[in-house]
């Protein structure tokens, strides 16, 4: 059975830093393509970055250069390291998993963590 728990969100303030994990069981991240997602309250689901199964990442242009990806194997675990916080990046934060090489759109994720909420204050 897969699980993906997300854990790391919290409040803070522009400008500060956090980190989101996502530790997987039934499933062996290195594997699969591992997705992260956010839903801020009424907009829709949005891409965020993924690290693909070969390593390479991708990110959407509302978070490049302040966003990463990894992953570490040993723990089965993947993160989202989220720098330079802005109140727009305010919600709830979901991983992914897919088997698509290349997953950017939420269809091509077959698993989904519970989410964590990252609330940034002015």
């Amino acid at each position: 059975q897969v699980q993906l728990v997300d854990s790391g969100g919290g409040l803070v303030q522009a400008g500060d830093s956090l980190r989101l994990s996502c530790a997987a069981s039934g499933l062996t991240v290195s594997k699969y393509g591992m997705g992260w997602f956010r839903q801020a309250p009424g907009k829709e689901r949005e891409f965020v970055g993924l690290i693909a199964w070969l390593g390479e990442t991708y990110y959407a242009d509302s978070v490049k250069g302040r966003f990463t990806v990894s992953r570490d194997n040993a723990k089965n675990t993947v993160y989202l390291q989220m720098n330079s916080l802005k109140p727009e990046d305010t919600a709830v934060y979901y991983c992914a998993a897919s088997d698509t090489v290349r997953p950017r759109a939420e269809i091509d994720y077959d698993y989904w963590g519970q989410g964590t909420q990252v609330t940034v204050s002015s």
